[in-house]
């Protein structure tokens, strides 16, 4: 105010709160979306059911799936959405750990801001607390190598128990497992295994135990002329990027013909150059043709004539699979292609699956690349378990990755919490008020797999600190007997990177909310300007 006179610096229309509402605002729609996932944690997590405005129906307890699905408005709750994000990116797995996690530091520092501790010394204390909980991981963390398979299942086991897919666990845990072995890869003197060379296809029908591991790459496409064989074994496949039919000249052209004859010729001519074509990939001895262009008609009649199986249109990412799978070069040019080229499966055959016919190009030497071929009573039951796989396979090439794991159950956070408060008073001032709430907060994971469980949460909690403070580092809550168990021997393990990212997550997500203390928010712009700006329709 000036002289009685308002300045107005926003414009009108905009809000704008200011100090501890601010804050506190954020806070509540940050907890909202953490108090949404939370009964979904553990194997005894509820599933949540969510219809689009379209009327699709996605049933799932994945924390990532759930709150991609819901339409979040709130700036504050779009951050904790990239929480799980974040995580699911990095690991795959403990997306709702990393939400309830960010959403109870956040309760918590609002407890500190009532009693006039500052917003920056609780993110400094946030700050000292995950990096010495991460110090922590790494001690009690064991080790793992790629030919471990027994511990191997169980993390794969472990990420499935809290999905529904949790009936069919030891098959899908098992092809987890192997379709990772299949696909690392020594790099200097660590293991890389990428997720993305496992080709997951789904198919409706059938039940979950149909669901199998393919050493080689399925297609979802059928043979391109009905006299091509329907199986070729010890296959010779040629992989090609050339369209196996007449090309258009690069300029316009017009050809004039006078006589019956020179359309004879011209036709003639223009077989000859798809027989030349044919002949070039049969002398290189391949029976299998997959093209990732377009497959002329006369082109077709000649490959099946000379008894190659041929399927067109093979999508970039399926070539550069089958690339890694059989061996085979990807050619962009017919005069290149030699027998060196070309690579190599025991059997490619067309199956009818379902309603659809696809190829199979199988038993693959010393595959880089597998498919997974998820088959379940209904749609919504193979989207899930293509969620689950997904999630178990990530788990898995992370373990192999970092080559350590933790156990879970609760147990990594209650010991984490503990030795937190050990900590706190070797820091002294305010800060410490914030590494103990810090403590507080990862109690929140065991205590939601307790209530989730419905079990006492105070009761398993001070069971949970008895058995930490007489040393039992892995002991957590056995959601299944109601008591507190050793992990280690019940094969509740998970790789060590699922709880680093989810304390790195949550704390960057509470961290930059616990910062902002001013929210403008302008209002929305209407079309067609307003009554002032008389025909400027287009503002």
């Amino acid at each position: 105010m000036m002289g009685g006179q308002p300045i107005l610096i926003l414009k009108e229309g905009t809000k704008r709160e200011t100090g501890r509402d601010a804050m506190k605002n954020n806070i509540a729609a940050a907890r909202a979306i953490a108090d949404a996932v939370r009964t979904t944690l553990g194997p005894r997590g509820m599933d949540k059911m969510l219809v689009d405005s379209l009327g699709d129906v996605v049933i799932t307890n994945d924390g990532v799936t759930i709150l991609k699905e819901i339409d979040v408005e709130h700036p504050a709750a779009k951050m904790m959405v990239e929480v799980a994000k974040t995580q699911d990116t990095e690991v795959g797995d403990g997306t709702t750990t990393a939400v309830v996690l960010a959403g109870e530091l956040l309760k918590n520092a609002e407890e500190l801001v009532d009693q006039n501790v500052h917003p920056t010394v609780i993110t400094k204390g946030y700050r000292l607390a995950a990096e010495k909980a991460k110090e922590i991981l790494e001690e009690i963390a064991k080790p793992i190598d790629l030919d471990n398979e027994e511990v191997l299942k169980k993390i794969a086991l472990t990420a499935l128990s809290s999905k529904s897919a949790s009936m069919a666990k030891d098959l899908l845990g098992d092809i987890s497992v192997k379709a990772v072995k299949r696909v690392a890869e020594k790099m200097g003197d660590r293991w890389v295994a990428d997720v993305d060379s496992i080709q997951i296809i789904k198919k409706q029908g059938g039940s979950i135990d149909n669901t199998e591991l393919i050493d080689g790459i399925v297609l979802d496409k059928e043979k391109v002329h009905p006299g091509m064989p329907k199986k070729v074994e010890d296959a010779k496949i040629a992989l090609i990027n050339v369209a196996l039919e007449v090309k258009k000249p690069e300029i316009d052209a017009n050809i004039q013909i006078k006589s019956p004859d020179a359309i004879h010729e011209f036709l003639e001519q223009e077989e000859r150059l798809i027989k030349d074509m044919v002949d070039k990939i049969k002398s290189t001895g391949a029976n299998v043709v997959l093209c990732q262009k377009g497959i002329d008609d006369l082109a077709q009649h000649f490959l099946a004539k000379a008894g190659i199986y041929a399927v067109r249109r093979v999508k970039k990412s399926d070539m550069e699979k089958l690339s890694r799978a059989t061996g085979a070069r990807i050619i962009t040019n017919l005069d290149d292609l030699s027998a060196e080229d070309l690579g190599h499966a025991k059997v490619v055959e067309e199956r009818k699956i379902g309603d659809d016919h696809m190829t199979f190009v199988m038993g693959c030497e010393n595959p880089k690349s597998v498919s997974i071929l998820v088959r379940g009573g209904t749609e919504h039951v193979v989207d899930e378990i293509e969620r689950s796989i997904k999630d178990s396979l990530y788990v898995v090439a992370k373990a192999i990755e970092d080559g350590k794991y933790v156990t879970g159950g609760g147990s990594s956070a209650v010991e984490l919490s503990l030795r937190l408060r050990e900590y706190a008073p070797s820091v002294g001032g305010r800060e410490q008020l914030a590494i103990e709430k810090f403590a507080d907060s990862l109690e929140i994971l065991p205590r939601s797999l307790a209530e989730n469980a419905g079990l006492d949460p105070i009761e398993m909690l001070i069971q949970l600190r008895k058995a930490h403070k007489d040393g039992q580092v892995t002991h957590g809550v056995n959601v299944y007997s109601g008591k507190v168990e050793d992990m280690e021997s019940l094969g509740v393990i998970e790789p060590i990177r699922v709880g680093k990212q989810a304390i790195n997550s949550a704390t960057d997500a509470a961290i930059m909310i616990l910062r902002i203390d001013d929210v403008v928010a302008s209002k929305g712009e209407s079309k067609g300007g307003n009554s002032g700006d008389m025909g400027n329709d287009e503002e």
